[in-house]
């Protein structure tokens, strides 16, 4: 048994003062506040003060320390895995990013065993079913209209690992495949997209419920179209993803978009890529250069945004700084992302029944430790 005592305890919309949370196995048994009675063996070592918050729940992240999840090689996405998990992510999806068909069936493979392991919670396709015009850093030359046959081929080959693909949906048979997704038990994203108002809210009806970074990689919202961004802000049903770097979007315009969603419907998302943890230089990002300087990631050949080299602890505090509560900030890097793909039964939150994914930080907000199925992460 462990018990992390003397903390300020996030969990769900309650803060906790002087709380603590008692740990059996790989689960949490119970959360409190303090006192004379409270059950239990010594706290931890170094465990005391500060701030615990879930698992940090990324659903789009590309890589990072170096190593990529895009080539779809087994040994890079381990590497990937351990350096966010480092900075508090406790669950992640790999996210591919736009590629040819046997790269596609070849990353699905090698990450399905990941899977199983629980090293990975699932594979995101970002493309290559996305709009020429909104491609962004996606590598225009594999872009394609959807498969449902592809779709088939790689969910059947997954065996359940694939859990989020992002789609444009004003493509010819976008609508066919988020109806195929959702019937085969994968989350269907709106993301990278030109698509009208009326064209995103058909994707809406056809079962997607996740916008893909939104703001980018869509048509600009304007009065008079309003587009995909204020389709996706207003659906009750769609969870919003956002990259909180202060590049991607300002501060104001995510405390905003976060007030018009709730933090039921906002994610916090990193979009990293292998420059993450890195220093600045010439990176590859599916197949295309990407320079990195001052940690800010473009493309080589425009000069657009590539990805991040963001982490999710980073995210969190951005979150914070931007003015959302500590509650808000927390539900938004772990509980509704974890909800967005299908897990808030046992990740996401702090309470008892879950797993023991935790994060210590100090006052400001800095990772001390992490705490990952009870165990601590060296």
């Amino acid at each position: 048994m462990t018990v992390v005592s003397g903390v300020r305890v996030v969990a769900g919309d309650r803060v906790i003062d002087d709380g603590y949370v008692r740990i059996e196995g790989d689960r949490i048994a119970e959360i409190g506040s303090l006192d004379a009675t409270t059950p239990g063996s010594a706290p931890e070592p170094d465990a005391s003060a500060g701030v615990v918050v879930p698992g940090f729940v990324d659903i789009h992240v590309h890589g990072g320390g170096g190593a990529t999840f895009t080539t779809g090689d087994a040994d890079e996405a381990r590497k990937a895995a351990a350096y966010h998990l480092g900075h508090g992510t406790t669950t992640m999806l790999a996210s591919l990013v736009t590629s040819p068909p046997e790269l596609m069936m070849s990353a699905t493979k090698a990450f399905a065993p990941l899977v199983a392991e629980g090293v990975l919670a699932g594979i995101h396709f970002e493309g290559p079913y996305l709009s020429q015009a909104r491609c962004g850093a996606q590598n225009p030359a594999h872009l394609r209209h959807p498969s449902l046959d592809e779709l088939d081929a790689l969910i059947e080959a997954g065996e359940g690992a694939i859990r989020l693909v992002t789609i444009a949906p004003e493509l010819p048979g976008a609508l066919d495949a988020i109806r195929l997704l959702v019937a085969r038990g994968v989350v269907a994203a709106i993301g990278h997209t030109d698509a009208t108002y009326e064209e995103t809210l058909a994707g809406i009806e056809a079962g997607a419920t996740v916008g893909t970074h939104v703001f980018n990689g869509m048509r600009p919202p304007h009065h008079r179209q309003p587009g995909p961004v204020f389709a996706l802000l207003g659906a009750a049903g769609v969870v919003c993803e956002f990259v909180a770097d202060g590049i991607h979007l300002h501060d104001g315009t995510l405390a905003f978009a976060a007030s018009v969603t709730g933090s039921a419907r906002a994610a916090l998302i990193t979009d990293a890529m292998a420059a993450a943890g890195m220093p600045d230089g010439t990176y590859d990002l599916g197949g295309q250069s990407v320079d990195v300087a001052g940690g800010v990631a473009r493309l080589t050949r425009d000069g657009a945004i590539a990805g991040s080299t963001l982490t999710m602890d980073q995210a969190f505090r951005r979150a914070v700084g931007a003015g959302l509560s500590l509650a808000a900030a927390s539900g938004m890097a772990s509980a509704t992302p974890a909800g967005a793909i299908g897990l808030a039964e046992e990740r996401g939150a702090l309470r008892a029944g879950a797993r023991a994914d935790l994060v210590l930080l100090d006052d400001a907000l800095n990772v001390r430790r992490v705490m990952r199925a009870g165990q601590w992460v060296s």
